[in-house]
Formats: structure tokens, C-alpha cells, sequence
């Protein structure tokens, strides 16, 4: 199988030509062109020759193409009917790539997957970043890798350290590691978005950070953290879990958490504190006049 190195550019303007297509704004279509930009995604995927790979919407097929010639398997997942005709004619050579005409956030993502080792692999529509992260999030089993190229700034919220946290970050973050792997400026997509984007890796941790039981209570807890953010923890507690501020006040105090800090600035020993003690207070609302 060729080396991703020696694949030829894809002339994405002259594909649309030819089929007569125009990139459709509504579902976020820039084509990445920059042949140096999808060999760093793949580099930063680390997609390795026994690897499945799930993409999502795949476009014209510039990067399946790279993982194709990486990846033992590729499942790529395209929403705009319009593209298949040439998205199959750019990928007809390369008999491991199985092209599915689908929504990826109304398809169980396993399901596409024989095996349950498998990456995630995209150049994703700005607008639906933090949907494909908790739907992928959310799957069992999950992904070992996601690596999704987005707006940069997007990224580098994902990956941001406690005291610049944010709901995102911390939806993420409970699951796996994220790091900021690559830069991809404007100028590699056709056509040019207003902003640049950036690939975030996220390496799935092998157990979330906060239990698996506890995970809807902890993120019961996030949004209402988060719902306010200019809050104080008391405050916005109180409102988002529908608690009286003595009772929020005694939940805080029992995680070791100042009732006047923010949401942004817990790191996550203090957000598994607080959502066991949030636990034990729901546990105690069958006996009392707790809202749970």
C-alpha cells in the first residue's frame, strides 16, 4: 500500500466543477486542500497499519484518502447525499474504505465498527463540535482516540488547565486527555473560513475520571456550575439544583469547596468530591423536603 507522502493533491475546485457542486454553508462545508495539513492530522491521529478508523463527513475524500493508506479499515460517514457520486469516484481505488450515507449524530457510533478498538479521525463542521464530542463521548464502547479538527479557538478551550475551565472541557476531560496537536490556518480549507482551526487529540483514559454511576449527577452538577458562570458555586448551585443555600452551602463544605469559588477554577479532585457529596444529599431527599 502507498505511503501518504506520494499520494497527488486532490483538486477540490475542479471536483466541484465537474459535478457541478458548491460547498453548502448550511451544514459547514470547507474542503481541507492543504495536502501538508492532512498528512500532520494523520501524523497527530497516529493512525498505525492494524487500525480502524471512523471518519466523519469525509467530504470529497482528501483526508480518507490519507488514513486509507494508514489504516487497516475505514468507515466514513457522510451526511450531503450530493457528495457521494464523487466522493466515491476519488476513493474507488481503495478497497478498505466503506462509505456510509448517514447523520454520524443518529448512528450509534459502535455500530459501525466490527471492532471495539477503533479512532475517530475528522475535519468536522464547526457547529457541531460539542454535539459529535458527547455523542462519540457517550458511546459504548467508546473510541481509543478522537482527533477532530476545529476552530482554534474551540480547541484550546477544550484543553484548558482549572481556572479557565469551562463545560466543554470538563465534558471531555472526564472521558480522556486532550492536547492541542497540530495547527491548520485558514488558508488550507476551500473555501477559506473566517477563522483558523486546530486538531485536538483526546486520548481516551482506560475508566472516566469520575465514576460511571455517578456521571449523571456529576454533570447534573457541571451544568449547573456552568449555567452562570460569573456565579459563585453557592449561588449558582443553589439555583441549578434547585437546593436551598443551606443545603448547598453544607454539599460544598463537605467536598472542601469555598462556597464563593467558581466553577471554572475546580480542578477534578474537588469535582469527584463534590459530586459524592451532592450523592449523599440526593441519597438523603427521600426522607426530607430536599428538592432531588
Amino acid at each position: 500500500m502507498a505511503d501518504s507522502v506520494n499520494l497527488p493533491p486532490l483538486r477540490i475546485s475542479e471536483l466541484l466543477r465537474t459535478w457541478g457542486l458548491h460547498p453548502d454553508k448550511r451544514l459547514g462545508q470547507n474542503f481541507l486542500v492543504d495536502e501538508v495539513a492532512l498528512r500532520r492530522i494523520v501524523e497527530a491521529a497516529g493512525v498505525e497499519s492494524g487500525d480502524a478508523v471512523l471518519e466523519i463527513g469525509p467530504g470529497l475524500g482528501s483526508l480518507t484518502r490519507h488514513l486509507a493508506v494508514r489504516a487497516s479499515r475505514v468507515v466514513a460517514v457522510e451526511k450531503d447525499a450530493r457528495l457521494l457520486p464523487p466522493l466515491k469516484s476519488v476513493l474507488a481505488d481503495y478497497d478498505n474504505v466503506r462509505i456510509v450515507l448517514g447523520d454520524i449524530l443518529q448512528i450509534p457510533a459502535p455500530s459501525l465498527m466490527a471492532a471495539e478498538d477503533y479512532l475517530v479521525v475528522a475535519n468536522i463542521p464547526y457547529y457541531i463540535t460539542s454535539a459529535v464530542f458527547r455523542h462519540l463521548l457517550g458511546s459504548s464502547p467508546r473510541p481509543r482516540r478522537i482527533v477532530l479538527t476545529v476552530q482554534r479557538e474551540v480547541a484550546e478551550r477544550i484543553c484548558a488547565p482549572p481556572g479557565k475551565m469551562s463545560l466543554l472541557a470538563l465534558s471531555v476531560q472526564v472521558y480522556g486527555e486532550p492536547r492541542v496537536a497540530a495547527r491548520v490556518p485558514a488558508g488550507a480549507f476551500h473555501p477559506v473560513p473566517k477563522v483558523d482551526s486546530a486538531v485536538v487529540r483526546v486520548e481516551m483514559l482506560p475508566q472516566p475520571r469520575i465514576p460511571a454511576a455517578q456521571l449523571p449527577l456529576f454533570f447534573r452538577l457541571a451544568k449547573a456550575g456552568f449555567s452562570q458562570k460569573r456565579k459563585t458555586l453557592l449561588n449558582a448551585l443553589s439555583g441549578g439544583m434547585r437546593w436551598p443555600k443551606s443545603v448547598t452551602r453544607a454539599c460544598l463544605e463537605a467536598a472542601a469547596v469555598a462556597p464563593a469559588a467558581r466553577a471554572q477554577a475546580l480542578d477534578w479532585p474537588a469535582w469527584a468530591r463534590l459530586t459524592n457529596a451532592a450523592g449523599e444529599i440526593l441519597w438523603r431527599a427521600a426522607d426530607s423536603d430536599i428538592p432531588a
